[in-house]
């Protein structure tokens, strides 16, 4: 597939990024600081601002999906109107786990082990999947990490959930980000998540 990946130069971008190339998929791979996108066989960095859709949507031109692995200060309906602007079919997002629930009714954001500093950036997400929720005439998937994601080795496992947490035996819930990134492509190249989220985790 010809695939665009935003925010390709990031800790999650840059591994999605490199797991598709792996997979022989075209990847144009668009950052504001393209050098530090990872080179690869199959990937194509450019510059891009994803902030000004009317500049963004020729990049998504031609494209079978776009991954973004935007931070949520770009706000979703700019995103939405360049792949509508684009045509491209498919949209999806790398989110976060804020939204998720820990416990019936509970949400992630709302336990008392959440740090404060992290909230603004994470309803940034909530508001994003709320915006998707209602989208209708893109085919969208909202693809939520565990609740920790970090640098870590390359399993080749994970198992995924809905809108609730998934944790191990122990209550944790964690996942690398080239665990994650192989999770992503999984669901570009089977879809199983049309139009709703989903979440994974060891």
């Amino acid at each position: 597939m010809k695939i665009v990946v935003l925010g390709a130069s990031g800790r999650a971008g840059s591994e999605i990024t490199k797991e598709a190339a792996a997979r022989g998929h075209a990847v144009t791979a668009v950052a504001r600081k393209p050098e530090a996108i990872p080179t690869a066989e199959g990937v194509t960095p450019i510059a891009g601002d994803a902030s000004d859709a009317a500049a963004l949507a020729p990049l998504l031109t031609g494209a079978d999906a776009v991954i973004s692995a935007l931070h949520f200060d770009i706000p979703m309906e700019t995103l939405l109107t360049a792949v509508r602007e684009a045509g491209v079919p498919r949209l999806l997002i790398t989110g976060g786990a804020a939204s998720l629930e820990a416990a019936p009714g509970v949400r992630v954001i709302d336990t008392p082990e959440f740090p404060e500093e992290w909230k603004p950036f994470a309803l940034g997400g909530i508001v994003a999947l709320d915006t998707l929720r209602g989208v209708a005439d893109v085919d969208w998937t909202f693809f939520s990490p565990a609740a920790f994601i970090e640098a870590g080795p390359r399993l080749g496992r994970y198992r995924t959930g809905g809108d609730q947490l998934v944790t191990d035996a122990n209550g944790d819930s964690k996942i690398s980000f080239a665990d994650y990134a192989i999770a992503m492509v999984d669901e570009l190249e089977q879809p199983k998540h049309s139009r709703t989220r989903f979440t994974a985790a060891y």
